[in-house]
């Protein structure tokens, strides 16, 4: 395991690394015996520290819960990381390209909790129970560490690569429908590039959902009332450059629009 001087310098790295769109090297080549706990050790300090600075924890993301997600980063566990204020953007948005490394867009549910949820026993009809209702979200990921080459370490280190999200569309109370059914079609410039089903999150969306509030019980920490979940996406990341338009169907959940410029 890592020491603290050596967590709060990666710590800092990282935030330069936001500030600049400049990716650090990768962290498991520089200290190899890092590990999963050193890793959200990381992640933590970074999110203290931005919400020192004025932002506000709003929700938590979960990655990596779908096959389609493992076979394209080559990493086979979940991860979660922090969702902070700035970072959820309306329907129709304009990001500006520049402000992300690498930006790539998933197509994902997100649960708004209307109750508290926590471990260690929690369950997926615990998350049902829990959640207000169900909205339609893209994830914008962002790398602040070069891709090449890296572990879940590196992932989670880097906030599990969230840069931003997209909500819109229409919610949905998470009894009136089956979840499981929910489907995307992810189109970049008028072309369809992507397709998913919500099933190829661990069979049901909620199942992330409860696996985080069980992880997070290890820590003492609670999801709290009013907190978005993002669940993990189920089409592959999707790469977008700039003066490009990302549009999601999600049939009866309705659409979410968003433009890079």
């Amino acid at each position: 395991m890592l020491d603290q001087k050596a967590v709060a310098a990666i710590a800092d790295e990282l935030l330069e690394a936001r500030r600049t769109r400049t990716p650090i090297p990768r962290l498991t080549a520089r200290y190899p015996e890092m590990t999963v706990q050193d890793s959200y050790a990381v992640q933590n300090l970074w999110s203290d520290r931005l919400q020192e600075s004025g932002r506000t924890l709003v929700g938590r993301k979960i990655g990596l819960t779908s096959k389609a997600m493992q076979a394209a980063t080559g990493i086979t566990e979940p991860d979660y990381g922090v969702i902070l204020d700035d970072m959820v953007l309306e329907n129709g948005a304009t990001l500006q390209w520049d402000d992300y490394t690498h930006p790539r867009v998933e197509v994902e549910l997100a649960f708004v909790l209307g109750k508290p949820l926590s471990g260690p026993n929690c369950s997926i009809f615990d998350v049902l129970d829990a959640t207000d209702y169900v909205v339609p979200a893209l994830e914008i990921l962002d790398s602040r560490i070069e891709m090449e080459g890296r572990t879940i370490v590196d992932t989670i280190s880097d906030n599990a690569a969230m840069g931003a999200m997209v909500i819109g569309g229409n919610p949905v109370k998470p009894r009136d429908i089956d979840l499981r059914w929910v489907a995307a079609l992810l189109y970049r410039n008028q072309v369809i590039e992507e397709t998913g089903v919500a099933a190829g999150v661990l069979n049901h969306p909620a199942a992330g959902v409860h696996w985080l509030a069980n992880k997070l019980a290890a820590h003492g920490t609670t999801l709290g009332a009013g907190e978005i979940i993002l669940a993990g996406s189920f089409t592959r990341p999707m790469w977008v450059y700039k003066g490009d338009s990302v549009y999601a169907d999600y049939g009866q959940l309705g659409t979410i629009t968003c433009r890079f410029e």
